[in-house]
């Protein structure tokens, strides 16, 4: 548990609290005028103070209680010299005037923001106290007068016992003040901590909703870039086609609109399969997850597309992890997305796919001369194309797929002409939850 640091002080008392103590104060005061009277009438202090010392002395003895949140250590000293004067010069009054003393006593230990000062006022005021009360006792032991009756002849007398349970009476009394004004500081101490660690936990869980809702929103927006864009590409292109080919060709605009269709029925399979990922994310998608054993699918659309492809597969294929699996394919379906829209007419692609020692890479290279990522072929900074075509976002949902998994992504445009992208990621050991990989005979699709 968080405990506050050593400076840490109660907050200052409110409007209501002030209310409830002048409240307090008043009773206490009323209570006390009232005792006095009723003391005065039994009898049992033979000679009492003149009133304007028993008002003076019930006064200051409880009025200042109103501010004893505000201003502790003052109204403690001002109440024990009003108890003081109670006590000495014999005002009638022996019960409210106790109960202020105590109040005061106890407000110093749990409300006095300086802890020193409130220990060395406590122990002060007690000692002072105490030293009166035992001279007082002193001062009687010596009087001839009978003292309530008790005699005072013999070591363990009848005053002496009483002197004594005086004293433990007043030790009691001034332990308990001290110990629970100590108690409840402590108390709101602890309670100041735990509220304030109910806050920072509660500032973490809604950071933590806030990054949450903000991953999943990019991961979506990555899948439906990804889809879309790479359906609709093929649908555009396609659609082109038929349209200059009704008036010479109709067989050929019919396969060109065929695969639009085949196209748009894909890309509603797939928004589907998202959809329902969103809505029951714990179900089993194995089935319908994407990878690099469906690269032939993919580079067979760009074919469809009018896109000539190739894939060459090198090194031993060995299974690898289904996120780094998805990844790839992303990557390669993403980068021959921007080949058909970007690379212009008559550009030729190529995919390979290597298993090395400790990683596996996928690269698509192209022949075109268009723009792509936002920058010019042939005039951008390798690895950071810059310009104004493009909004970027294939690249940027390139990278984040790719650091997701520990991989890396690099494009820019080749030195003998057309652009390249290429994907890395170590893989070490990391194996164990791997789809099927790719066959690992070198294959081309002419």
């Amino acid at each position: 548990m968080t405990v506050p640091p050593a400076e840490w002080s109660r907050p200052r008392a409110g409007r209501a609290e002030l209310r409830v103590d002048a409240g307090i104060a008043a009773a206490l005061a009323f209570g006390s005028v009232l005792t006095a009277l009723l003391y005065a009438r039994t009898g049992v202090i033979p000679d009492p103070a003149p009133h304007w010392v028993s008002v003076l002395g019930l006064a200051a003895c409880t009025l200042p209680l109103a501010f004893r949140r505000v201003a502790p250590i003052p109204v403690a000293i001002l109440v024990s010299i009003g108890f003081f004067v109670c006590g000495q010069f014999a005002v009638p009054e022996l019960l409210i005037t106790n109960v202020a003393l105590f109040l005061a006593l106890y407000t110093v230990g749990a409300w006095e923001p300086n802890r020193a000062a409130a220990v060395w006022t406590l122990i002060g005021t007690s000692a002072a106290l105490l030293i009166w009360l035992i001279v007082s006792l002193i001062i009687s032991a010596s009087d001839d007068s009978d003292f309530l009756g008790m005699p005072r002849s013999g070591l363990f007398s009848a005053y002496a016992t009483f002197a004594v349970i005086q004293i433990i009476t007043n030790l009691l009394y001034f332990g308990a003040a001290y110990w629970f004004g100590l108690r409840s500081w402590r108390a709101a101490r602890t309670q100041a901590a735990l509220e304030a660690q109910g806050q920072e936990l509660e500032r973490e869980r809604r950071t933590s909703a806030e990054q949450a809702v903000a991953l999943d929103r990019i991961a979506i927006a990555r899948e439906l870039h990804d889809v879309v864009a790479h359906h609709v590409s093929v649908m555009g292109i396609q659609a082109g086609a038929a349209r200059r080919s009704i008036p010479r060709d109709p067989d050929r605009a019919v396969a060109a609109l065929e695969i639009v269709e085949e196209s748009a029925r894909s890309a509603v399979a797939e928004l589907q399969r998202l959809v329902h990922t969103l809505r029951m994310p714990d179900a089993d998608a194995g089935s319908s997850t994407v990878g690099i054993a469906q690269l032939s699918g993919l580079l067979a659309e760009s074919q469809d597309a009018g896109v000539p492809v190739t894939l060459i597969v090198t090194g031993d294929a060995r299974p690898v992890p289904m996120l780094v699996d998805v990844a790839l394919y992303r990557v390669a379906q993403e980068a021959l997305t921007n080949v058909r829209k970007h690379a212009g007419r008559g550009a030729a692609a190529t995919v390979r796919l290597r298993f090395l020692t400790d990683a596996i890479e996928v690269e698509v290279s192209d022949d075109g001369v268009a723009l792509r990522f936002g920058g010019a072929r042939g005039g951008a900074r390798p690895g950071l194309p810059s310009g104004s075509r493009g909004s970027g976002l294939g690249l940027r949902g390139m990278r984040e797929r790719l650091g997701a998994v520990g991989g890396t992504v690099w494009a820019g445009p080749r030195e003998r002409g057309g652009f390249l992208v290429r994907a890395h990621v170590p893989l070490g050991a990391a194996t164990s939850d791997a789809s099927a990989a790719t066959p690992a005979a070198e294959t081309e699709t002419p």
